[in-house]
């Protein structure tokens, strides 16, 4: 019954053990797979700051360049109203006149000398506008001024692209970065749970092993005791078997005596017995 008993406790431990096993093999994965996903994770937040490093550089060379042209324009403006005379209209404004006296012409009914005179207002300022565009036109350090002005907008343009391009770049990197922290996170939960198992499995198997180990040690107390008991009948038997034979011989011993024929047993008898 013990031996039976042993025997499955050992068949169940090794399961066990089994099971272990595979669920330490599983952990063992899980946690390889959450490690990569973490660095992964990492590589993408170091790229992601890389690249939001490359937007703040842009960024901050977009504002410069733009800020040197705000102040390009805002001298050009400076040059444009030196032409404009006491009194007088700056082009935007002899242009807006032109538009309103020539929409007022058009739609108006108005008597022939107010149109003539309505007419020569238009040339007059259609005249002063001309002039005026040509001086500014012709004016070296106007021309300077815009054309700077607008060699930095597209610089700083480029710079905005590049800020654009690289803010895209960092989600990309940042959205991964995301992705692969989420499903770290879930990977390492599952390998929480094979550990678990593990855990479980092989505490269990150790509960086994010491009911096996014990049953085997009951085993043994037991052999022993059936060994000694074997040796102490073999020892009684003997003991009696040697009572007999000298019990015989002397026996025999006294047939000897008394002049009777010995076999040769008999005589083989005396010899063991001592008594010859």
């Amino acid at each position: 019954m013990l031996k039976k008993e042993a025997e499955v406790s050992k068949r169940e431990r090794n399961r066990l053990n089994a099971e272990a096993s595979e669920s330490a093999a599983r952990r063992d994965e899980l946690n390889a797979r959450t490690r990569a996903l973490i660095e992964s994770a990492q590589q993408s937040k170091d790229k992601r700051d890389e690249f939001n490093k490359l937007v703040s550089e842009s960024k901050e060379r977009r504002d410069s360049l733009n800020e040197m042209a705000n102040s390009l324009l805002a001298k050009a403006d400076q040059i444009k109203r030196k032409f404009k005379v006491a009194g007088g209209l700056s082009l935007s404004e002899l242009k807006r006149e032109i538009d309103h006296l020539e929409f007022k012409q058009q739609t108006e009914v108005i008597s022939t000398e107010k149109e003539r005179e309505l007419v020569d207002r238009i040339a007059h300022l259609w005249e002063e506008y001309r002039k005026k565009r040509a001086e500014l036109e012709n004016n070296a350090e106007l021309k300077e001024a815009l054309e700077k002005a607008r060699q930095l907008r597209e610089e700083g343009s480029e710079f905005h692209k590049q800020l654009t391009e690289n803010a895209d770049r960092a989600q990309q990197c940042h959205e991964k970065m995301l992705k692969c922290f989420k499903e770290a996170d879930k990977i390492r939960a599952e390998a929480d749970a094979a550990h678990k198992e593990f855990v479980r499995a092989q505490e269990s198997a150790d509960e086994q092993h010491h009911t096996y180990i014990k049953i085997e040690r009951e085993l043994r107390d037991y052999d022993k005791i059936i060994t000694s008991l074997k040796k102490r009948s073999k020892e009684a038997r003997e003991s009696r078997e040697k009572v007999d034979v000298l019990k015989r011989a002397e026996e025999v011993y006294a047939m000897f005596k008394d002049g009777q024929k010995l076999e040769t047993d008999d005589l083989l008898l005396l010899q063991r017995s001592g008594l010859l």
